[in-house]
């Protein structure tokens, strides 16, 4: 409510010049053409209005540090002379809807210009027809093959993100060391890891939250469709059923659940635990040797950004080697925005390379555009050569007509909640029917 008044002040303090302007009308010719042009200013501001879960209150506040995506967004305003307002979500105002249910309801109708949104309510907006398409903004031309690979849905490209999401193995690479332990490759080799950890007293080896164990599945199950030279193949068999996606699931699922019988993760502990806030002290404490976590927690101080310990990020285990996962959220703008014109200006700009370059050095991350690179932390490095070696998987993929990242989220805590792999399997069956008859 508050965040609604605030956005709508200047139609409010319209309202109330035009209610003076009556009330003084014998003030005279001079006083009144002034307060016209206060009308007038007033009424034609070009505003857009961006929803997303960053706490942003002031916009116009001075002196108050910006976040990289700010710093972009201030690039825009100046060029464009059009003021972007923040409408944020926080868990406080909506209780027990996620942010994935309220940008859902709000893009449905039409209550915002432009949204940043997770990959599975991309897909899901972009199939209803509720996005625009964003692929004759300048802009566009730039990007990396991975973006259009995961946001071009029914031939327009819907979304475009500031970063490239990878997410990769956090280790402590002290604790690895201590006890003599390479770094894993394959499922096999970390599950040797993990049984050296725990008979040396380390009684819960990996460190998991409810949201983020899908990445070993999706390493594990798709490491082969990505990496084999086959992928828009083995995608068109997935999409018309000819091959299950339980099939490419399957693997990863065993795993977890072998982790989690030996007691390497605590199923119970990861059902309810939030990223980071879940598993982050025990790994900054040294209690936890391995966890999982998004490119930019390397960077940030609030995550894992200042170790007490020698940190390396890795990708996940795979038949092909260490494997990181991608997953892109990204800005779009709604079908039927009220100011879409404004909204798409904007965007173009904060997702120029002169934009994505500040964005990218401030943020040490992988820009979308094919232009734009910076040098990461010595930490990442073994993520990023991989990357850059083009060896990756995508856990968001606009080409497959099941999504993927929010629906294997929810499975894998139906595991953890005590199903077996069999009855996940048969979800995955029961979700790619229902998909194929859509």
């Amino acid at each position: 409510m508050f965040l609604d008044m605030l956005i709508n002040k200047n139609r409010i303090m319209a309202v109330l010049t035009a209610v003076i302007m009556i009330s003084t009308a014998a003030c005279g010719a001079k006083e009144e053409m002034k307060q016209n042009v206060i009308l007038f200013e007033e009424e034609t501001e070009r505003v857009v209005n961006l929803f997303s879960p960053m706490e942003k209150t002031a916009p116009n506040a001075e002196n108050v540090a910006r976040t990289a995506s700010d710093l972009t967004v201030t690039m825009a305003e100046e060029k464009l002379g059009v003021k972007m307002t923040y409408r944020t979500y926080t868990a406080q105002d909506y209780q027990d809807k996620t942010y994935d249910d309220v940008t859902l309801d709000r893009a449905r109708n039409n209550m915002d210009d432009m949204y940043l949104l997770n990959p599975d309510v991309i897909q899901i907006l972009a199939e209803e027809g509720k996005l625009r398409d964003l692929s004759g903004l300048e802009s566009a031309a730039n990007l990396r093959d991975v973006v259009k690979a995961a946001n071009v849905i029914n031939g327009k490209l819907v979304a475009i993100p500031q970063e490239v999401v990878v997410y990769g193995l956090f280790i402590n690479k002290d604790m690895f060391d201590e006890y003599n332990l390479s770094l894993p490759e394959t499922p096999e080799q970390f599950l040797e890891c993990c049984r050296v950890f725990q008979e040396n007293g380390i009684e819960t080896p990996v460190g998991a939250n409810r949201w983020w164990l899908e990445t070993f599945v999706f390493a594990q199950g798709y490491a082969d469709l990505y990496n084999g030279g086959n992928a828009e193949a083995e995608i068109a068999a997935l999409n018309s059923g000819e091959s299950k996606y339980s099939d490419y699931m399957r693997p990863g699922f065993a795993f977890l659940k072998e982790l989690i019988d030996h007691g390497y993760i605590d199923a119970k502990k990861a059902y309810v635990s939030e990223a980071i806030e879940g598993e982050g002290a025990d790994f900054l404490a040294q209690k936890t040797p391995i966890v999982m976590a998004y490119w930019g927690a390397a960077n940030a101080d609030i995550a894992y950004g200042r170790p007490d310990f020698n940190m390396t990020v890795i990708g996940f285990p795979s038949s092909m080697g260490q494997m990181p996962v991608v997953t892109l959220t990204g800005f779009a703008v709604g079908a039927e925005a009220e100011h879409a014109e404004d909204a798409m200006e904007m965007l173009d700009i904060m997702l120029s390379d002169e934009a994505l370059q500040i964005y990218a050095e401030t943020n040490k991350v992988i820009s979308p555009s094919k232009n734009v690179e910076v040098e990461c932390i010595p930490a990442l490095k073994p993520l990023n050569d991989r990357i850059q070696e083009n060896v990756y998987v995508l856990a968001s993929n606009a080409r497959m007509k099941l999504e993927q990242w929010g629906n294997t989220c929810l499975i894998v805590r139906e595991l953890l909640n005590g199903a077996t792999v069999d009855e996940c399997m048969a979800e995955f069956d029961r979700l790619q029917e229902e998909t194929i008859k859509k």
